[in-house]
Order: C-alpha cells, then structure tokens, then sequence
C-alpha cells in the first residue's frame, strides 16, 4: 500500500504543519542577537554532507516508525498525545527542528541582517502571515505601539545597535506579556500545546490518506466484497 510511504513522508515533515494550525498564544519574539555564519563549504562536499544527513534522518525514522504503535485516531487525546511523543522522539534522535525552533531559525535567518525595529517587527509579521499562524491577542499592534511611543520619545528610528533605546523597547514589551499574561516560564507550556496541535492536525491527514488508499483499493475487482477496515485498527508496523 501507498499509505506507509505517505506516513513516512509526514514524519519528514514534522514542522511543516504551520498553515492548518492557529497558535492561540502569540508571544512576542525577540531574537535581536546576531550569530557568526558557518564556514562555506566546496559543492560537492556540501551536497555529499547534505545526501548522507538525510539519509541517516530518514533511517532513524523508520527505525522509529517500526517500533511505535500508532493509533490513528485524531478523535482520541490519548492517541493525539502518543502519536505527538513519537514524533518527538524522531525529532530528538533525528535532530530534526520542532515547530517552536523552526520559528526561531526562519526569524533569525530572515532578520539577521535587519537594521531597524520596525522593519524588524514587519518582517515577525510576514513570516506570521506565511506559516498560517494567527495572532489572536493583537500582540503585534501592541508592539507596534509601543516602537511608536519609543521613537516619539527619542525623535528617530530606532536601530537594533541603538542598545539603550532598544532596552526601552524591551521594557515596553515587557508590559505588553504582563498585560496578555504571557511569562517566560510558561513557553514550553506553549511549545507542548503547538505540537498537541501538529499531532492531531497531522493525524487528521493520516487518516484521510488512509481512507483514500482504502477506497482505491475497494473499487478494484479483487476486493469489492471485501469490507473497509476501521481506520483505528490499523497497525502502520506491519507495513513498514
């Protein structure tokens, strides 16, 4: 069946979810650190590097994927949860991004080599936009608000290199966490419920996939008689 091989493609794909999801809690993000390139490296090294990582992240997978009992069930919190502790256990041992780090990663690459906090901010906005994620407590207004007041105070643009200014800026976004309720200790709270979300989303498409595969193999002649499995009693280790 084709379904293993769609399974397999969504374990490749663990934060690639972002644009069925909305993200109920829109935290405020603040990467202003800029971090040193990595050294460049010859064409066919670098490919050759990229061909044998990939390959050993797939393997793992699988290895993963052949001893994980998967429910696929997006109903059930208990196989949401279960199918959410698999996938992390593939992203741990893979070293694969999670949704929270892939974030992070595509800020930093696109912003590194931002001069300015409100082209900054704009930027946070548009990588929002893109991922499909929602910002439900109007965070970004209020950070916009508050680049405002902080510009109106010292007459000018404010420059990410301006330190001083830009810790009246943090200050200011300080208030607005305080406000939404938002405090640091609870993100990985934050980050559990985004993939609780991702599993179950994910788990909606398993099944899809699977009945669609069913049905397929229903309409063909050496299987019209035969009756469609229930979609939770499937076992995806036996056709790995």
């Amino acid at each position: 069946m084709a379904f293993p091989s769609r399974l397999l493609n969504r374990s490749k794909q663990l934060y690639a979810s972002g644009a069925i999801l909305q993200q109920e809690h829109a935290i405020p993000v603040r990467y202003f650190a800029k971090k040193a390139d990595p050294p460049a490296l010859k064409g066919d090294e670098m490919l050759k590097n990229i061909f044998l990582d990939v390959k050993k992240k797939f393997e793992t997978a699988v290895g993963i994927l052949k001893k994980e009992k998967i429910t696929i069930d997006p109903e059930d919190p208990a196989a949401v949860s279960q199918y959410a502790k698999v996938m992390k256990t593939i992203r741990e041992k893979a070293d694969l991004f999670s949704e929270s780090q892939r974030i992070k990663y595509t800020i930093d690459t696109k912003t590194k080599d931002i001069p300015d906090a409100r082209t900054y901010l704009l930027t946070l906005k548009e990588i929002r936009i893109k991922r499909g994620l929602t910002d439900e407590l109007g965070a970004e207004a209020m950070m916009m608000d508050a680049l405002e007041k902080v510009e109106k105070e010292i007459k000018k643009p404010l420059m990410r290199s301006d330190k001083k200014s830009m810790a009246l800026l943090m200050t200011e976004f300080d208030k607005i966490n305080k406000k939404l309720g938002v405090r640091k200790e609870d993100l990985p709270k934050y980050e559990e419920e985004l993939e609780l979300k991702i599993a179950k989303a994910q788990l909606e498409e398993l099944k899809k996939d699977a009945l669609e595969v069913m049905d397929t193999q229903k309409k063909r002649e050496e299987f019209k008689d035969e009756e469609m499995v229930d979609v939770k009693s499937l076992d995806i280790r036996n056709f790995m």
